[in-house]
């Protein structure tokens, strides 16, 4: 391995400019069961790779040593754009080759539109994301919950949103960004529809089945007495 002193991310700065990334956890001490003793960058491409080694506290108070290796990517957003009173859902399309390679058709994966913060705040990362894949230009949004996807290993959190749209929020085609890359479909479905595509297999992205089945339950979709009131319009409560 390297010298630090020549190891692009740690004290040189790597293709993004980044230092700094073999000290990632050095300063944790918000639980005094773990005692992080050292970080080792494996890779610093787009996102980085670490191998942690620390030491835990079980229950019966013997300190173990371990290594985990921890995937960083930055945190995203993701959004599930629906119109309640036509009752569909608006996804996207696009290849997936992390997928493809682990048995999925043909990696084109049916997802609700999402990114990376970047430098953003979810908000303004989600809105920025929405319209770039959708066309969508988001006013009102409902923040729904944050989620760990894969927290034996990714460190990605991810905050979920929700928020209606129409034709008067239809300003673009959407697609992504041709310069990075990106080629994406827009898909609208009904939501019963959407729903019916989870039990056969056809949408396998997690965001999108936590979102729809969300949706469905507490959403706008859902057809509970609470969900129903409050949709009333002010001062109708309890009307019949």
């Amino acid at each position: 391995m390297p010298e630090l002193s020549s190891q692009p991310g740690a004290d040189v700065p790597d293709h993004r400019g980044r230092t700094g990334l073999h000290r990632t956890g050095m300063d944790l001490v918000r639980n005094p069961r773990v005692r992080v003793v050292d970080v080792e960058l494996l890779a610093a491409g787009w996102h980085v790779l670490r191998r942690t080694t620390l030491d835990y506290r079980d229950d019966a108070g013997e300190w173990t040593r371990q290594q985990r290796e921890t995937y960083d990517r930055g945190n995203g957003a993701t959004v599930l754009l629906y119109d309640e009173a036509r009752r569909t859902v608006l996804l996207t399309r696009q290849f997936r080759f992390p997928v493809y390679v682990n048995e999925h058709p043909d990696g084109m994966l049916l997802e609700t539109a999402a990114g990376l913060l970047d430098d953003d705040d979810p908000v303004t990362a989600i809105r920025r994301e929405a319209a770039e894949e959708t066309g969508v230009r988001i006013g009102e949004l409902e923040h729904v919950f944050d989620v760990y996807m894969s927290p034996g290993s990714v460190t990605e959190r991810i905050h979920f949103f929700a928020a209606p749209y129409d034709t008067s929020t239809r300003t673009g085609a959407g697609g992504g960004l041709e310069e990075e890359g990106e080629e994406i479909e827009v898909v609208e479905l009904d939501i019963a529809e959407a729903l019916g595509m989870i039990r056969t297999g056809e949408i396998q992205d997690a965001k999108a089945i936590m979102l729809l089945q969300w949706a469905a339950l507490e959403g706008p979709f859902a057809d509970t007495p609470q969900h129903r009131e409050s949709r009333l319009p002010a001062g109708t409560e309890g009307e019949e």
